[in-house]
């Protein structure tokens, strides 16, 4: 038996009629399946990237645009016009100036910037049992990080997986060889 879930979810691709979505890291594991996702319900997709030179696999479908953290101004011209931002910025693990607090605080200034360019809501990929008391610098920034979405004053969902796997995933095998 064939099922369709074309009509599943909050919007069909006729409700979308155009509304632009913000999504951080849409050629990411995580990204590319909301994305497509996304663009198959209509929705017109911009996306931000530490590497906006790199091949775009959605092509012109979507727009891309550097991260600009140090640019709140023109980060903020990335979002204007977007309904929504979907959040999956995060770094899996710190290396030189990529930390975990370094995180928290670039995704504090996509949040205000979103925010004063007019975005309605966000939607938020965290972790499954964030916490501020966590020892573990990955738990107590993605709990810092649910914490500034809450406070923005914007509607919000945070999504908490417990792990993201799939065709491609790199982490499973990680795991497995352990």
């Amino acid at each position: 038996m064939h099922h369709d879930d074309t009509n599943r979810g909050p919007s069909r691709a006729n409700d979308a009629k155009g509304e632009a979505v913000a999504i951080t890291g849409a050629f990411s594991y995580t990204g590319k399946y909301a994305t497509r996702i996304l663009l198959s319900r209509g929705y017109k997709i911009r996306t931000l990237t530490y590497h906006p030179e790199r091949e775009n696999p959605f092509s012109e479908k979507v727009q891309v645009f550097p991260y600009n953290f140090d640019n709140p101004e023109r980060l903020r011209e990335t979002f204007r016009g977007a309904s929504t931002l979907i959040n999956t910025y995060w770094v899996r693990f710190p290396r030189g100036k990529s930390t975990f607090e370094s995180a928290v605080q670039n995704t504090r200034t996509l949040i205000a910037a979103a925010k004063s360019a007019g975005v309605k809501r966000i939607v938020h990929v965290s972790i499954a049992n964030p916490s501020l008391e966590s020892p573990l610098g990955y738990y107590r920034g993605k709990a810092q990080l649910e914490q500034a979405v809450s406070e923005s004053g914007l509607a919000y969902t945070i999504v908490r997986p417990t792990v993201i796997f799939g065709i491609e995933d790199i982490l499973i095998n990680n795991i497995a060889w352990f």
